[in-house]
């Protein structure tokens, strides 16, 4: 670990305010290609370095497990050991295996890793016929119910079930949801929504799991957390109980997942939810040339999203963006794979070059057209690297040469000597399929050796281990296939949008304003994947010879400045970085508290629903209902007016131990559980007054 100032060097003066900010709420705006992973990997070395967090009690979540391999590569180049850093899922699992002894007598579980077998099996229990794509969307529709805390019984009578488009009747979607669940349960499965609902279930009713979740973790990261869903904000919440030590880092403009139920108001209403929260904006865009920053910002200042943030390229000048029509999806996938051509010619290499869309259908003329020119490919969005067998096998064959002793050769000679057993050749098979996806795969390793020429065989393997645990794969020298979802994160010197025309972006069944707007955002997402070279096409026509009634994408059209060419749309006055100071004040350590007891009885109170009423359960209640019917309509006002849901405010519990508490102090009011101090600040003279006259 370096000193405090040398992990500071070659911030910017945003990204520094982000890393010094080490204590309370802080929130981080951060626009593509600006540097949020920099930011908050530097915050959490910085707050090490100064002693104002501890590495073993921080806790990062991310959404993919590349994402935290990365912030993980880094945090040790920082020299921070000990911060954990996970998926949400990731997190969840490893708590609630740790904690299962103690909830259950039974064996843990296995974890599904598809929906697709018990699903079909479900359905057809419900009389219900299914092919692949029906079950895709009937894994869709039970993932996002079971993120919004939705049971099956719940579909007919929650309003949030009459706001999502479902894939076939709702009454088959429930027999179907509540079919598979039992067949889940009966065979001893959790699913990974399940992870998070039992981990949420078991924080929630055993205050002891809680407590020593809450002395193990202290601060908390959250990347992208435009794309936090219902259920994984409530476990954020649990995990930080009355605390505040979060950061929280996003982009609005980036949000592509809502159809899953992740919501950006998580973000948006950051500075509602914690009032004295640092918000930093991050907008220096060292990704893309401001050619291309230009056209990603005329497309996306048509969201109007208050939260967005307009990128600034810091780069110098590169080549305009190239805008092409063709007849049919056949003369396109020609093209781009002449231009890919040309590219590689002028030294690019294959890895530096991606070809994105939105649907994978349209993968298959691309595949044909590169394979008829000898382009090697990879597709994104398979089964993870070294989840592969064939990669599973070539690891495990170069580990059993490292223990033999290995050669003398380099290292990258080894690599190759050893894989030929297990299918590599210096040639690259013809065509595609299986055959070539072996090929590339084992070709990656031997990329990775080929450019790491000093290790010897057993530090090859050292990496191979570390990467695998990160799930951080080794770059194939080929050129990128991926739909517009699976390529956020990632970036490219050459990017190829196809398929730019109504239709596909946006698709013909985004019906609603805000489905239209997730795909404006889809296709912004893809355009700021390109560093250097951004090429967009579209086809007039499926088919050879078919009618060509398409039309040029209405993003783009939206985008186009008075000469009929894409708007420069270059930042003005509303692209500098920004910074709102909120209090950074150090929180002093609670000391460690027995077990409450109930103000009625004297008993030990379990539950966290007790515990903030402050008796059990089974005692009397005493409160006005008009008294807790008026609180309950102040916290709609206040709700309303951030709008945030209520219980953001205060849960029904909070309100309910204050009307039967009745406190007549701001200490009184703040000692009930879920009022900690800047929900105090804000709302805690109110309540007092609200409290002392009932016609208020």
């Amino acid at each position: 670990m370096g000193e405090p100032g040398e992990v500071l060097a070659g911030l910017d003066d945003e990204q520094q305010v982000v890393a010094t900010s080490v204590h309370g709420p802080v929130v981080v705006l951060a626009g593509a290609g600006t540097g949020k992973t920099r930011a908050i990997t530097h915050r959490m070395a910085y707050a090490v370095a100064t002693g104002a967090h501890e590495a073993r009690r921080s806790l990062a979540v991310t959404f993919t497990t590349r994402a935290a391999g990365e912030m993980r590569v880094r945090l040790r180049e920082l020299g921070v050991e000990g911060a954990q850093v996970r998926t949400f899922h990731g997190a969840a699992l490893r708590q609630l295996r740790y904690f299962w002894p103690r909830l259950s007598g039974q064996t843990f579980p296995d974890v599904l890793p598809s929906k697709a077998r018990l699903l079909a099996e479900a359905a057809s229990k419900s009389g219900i016929t299914t092919n692949a794509a029906v079950i895709r969307d009937l894994a869709s529709d039970i993932e996002w119910s079971k993120v919004s805390e939705l049971a099956a019984r719940d579909l007919l009578i929650d309003p949030r079930a009459a706001t999502r488009q479902w894939s076939m009747d709702l009454a088959d979607v429930m027999k179907v949801y509540a079919e598979y669940d039992d067949l889940k349960s009966a065979r001893g499965f959790l699913d990974f929504e399940d992870v998070l609902l039992v981990t949420v279930g078991a924080l929630q009713t055993r205050p002891d799991l809680l407590d020593e979740v809450h002395s193990t973790y202290r601060w908390f990261t959250v990347d992208e957390f435009q794309d936090v869903n219902p259920l994984q904000h409530r476990l954020l919440t649990l995990w930080r109980g009355d605390r505040d030590e979060v950061c929280a880092v996003g982009d609005v403009s980036q949000t592509i997942y809502s159809f899953t139920g992740a919501s950006a108001d998580y973000l948006v209403n950051f500075r509602t939810e914690f009032p004295d929260a640092t918000e930093v904006r991050l907008v220096n865009c060292y990704r893309c040339t401001p050619e291309i920053v230009g056209k990603a910002n005329a497309v996306i200042v048509q969201a109007h999203s208050r939260a967005a943030v307009t990128l600034r390229s810091m780069r110098e000048p590169g080549v305009e963006p190239t805008v092409q029509s063709y007849p049919d999806e056949v003369a396109e996938a020609t093209a781009v794979a002449e231009s890919i051509s040309t590219h590689l010619r002028n030294g690019i290499a294959a890895r530096e070059i991606a070809v994105l869309f939105r649907m994978n259908a349209q993968s298959a003329d691309l595949e044909a057209a590169l394979s008829a020119r000898g382009i090697a490919v990879v597709m994104r969005g398979a089964e993870r690297f070294f989840d592969r067998p064939e990669v599973r096998e070539g690891v495990t064959r170069i580990r059993g040469a490292a223990r033999a002793g290995g050669g003398a050769g380099l290292l990258g000679e080894e690599v190759r000597g050893i894989l030929s057993a297990a299918g590599w050749a210096a040639e690259r098979p013809q065509g595609s399929g299986a055959v070539r996806e072996r090929w590339e795969s084992l070709a990656a390793l031997v990329t990775l050796a080929d450019e790491n020429p000093q290790w010897d065989l057993p530090e090859f393997v050292a990496e191979l281990d570390h990467r695998a645990q990160a799930q951080h794969a080794p770059a194939a020298d080929a050129v990128t296939l991926s739909s517009l979802h699976s390529a956020k994160g990632l970036e490219w010197q050459v990017v190829f949008i196809v398929g730019c025309s109504d239709g596909l972006l946006p698709l013909s069944n985004a019906d609603s304003p805000g489905e239209v707007e997730e795909e404006r955002r889809l296709l912004y997402v893809g355009m700021t994947r390109a560093k250097s070279h951004l090429h967009l096409s579209w086809a007039r026509a499926r088919q050879p010879g078919g009618r060509e009634n398409r039309e040029f994408s209405r993003f783009l059209v939206e985008a186009r400045g008075p000469d009929g060419r894409l708007d420069d749309g270059f930042a003005g006055e509303d692209s500098r970085g920004s910074v709102h100071l909120g209090s950074r004040r150090a929180r002093t350590e609670r000391k460690k508290r027995g077990p409450a007891a109930c103000r009625t009885c004297g008993k030990g109170l379990v539950t966290a629903p007790e515990r903030t009423l402050g008796r059990c359960r089974t005692c009397p209640s005493t409160f006005d209902p008009d008294q807790f019917e008026q609180l309950k309509s102040w916290r709609l006002r206040q709700a309303t007016e951030r709008v945030v849901p209520a219980f953001v405010i205060f849960t029904d519990a909070t309100l309910l131990a204050i009307v039967e508490q009745l406190p007549t102090s701001l200490e009184q009011l703040a000692a009930i559980p879920g009022i900690g101090p800047a929900k105090l600040e804000l709302y805690g003279p109110t309540l007092l007054e609200l409290l002392g006259d009932p016609t208020r």
